[in-house]
């Protein structure tokens, strides 16, 4: 047996519009809406074209968790950093990172060069502090 990545999960605060601004922003799609029986836990599975998948989660009684500003401060704490987003060349990322900000998220870290040698990357946060990185691993693969 192989394991495959298949989805990663975002607790969030308001479900529906976390839904939208995922739905928009990132351009999924709603693949299929859930509850966990005796339980308050709602969920929404989202799907982009390639296949990959994010799963909002929603617990009246969550707490917050780590807000962080930077992917720096987010690797000071265990667990959940960010998820990460490939585009297809080193100018996408300035691109995405444009469009993604116009879109409510907030900007953590404008693009630059990635640590990896001939990679571009950026960091921004969804409406909710959660972080996402934009990397072009296009050019690294040349």
């Amino acid at each position: 047996m192989t394991a495959r990545f298949d989805h990663v999960g975002i607790s969030v605060p308001d479900l529906e519009s976390a839904v939208v601004w995922y739905c928009k922003a990132l351009r999924l799609s709603e693949e299929r809406e859930f509850t966990v029986p005796g339980t308050d836990l709602r969920g929404m599975m989202l799907r982009y074209d390639n296949g990959y998948r994010i799963e909002l989660l929603h617990r009246p009684s969550a707490a917050s968790g780590l807000d962080a500003d930077s992917p720096l401060e987010a690797a000071v704490t265990l667990g959940y950093g960010h998820i990460c987003l490939s585009v297809d060349a080193p100018d996408e990322v300035d691109a995405e990172f444009a469009r993604l900000v116009a879109a409510g998220a907030g900007a953590r870290m404008t693009p630059r060069p990635a640590p990896r040698p001939g990679a571009r990357m950026a960091f921004v946060a969804d409406p909710y502090g959660n972080l996402i990185e934009l990397i072009d691993r296009v050019s690294r693969r040349r």
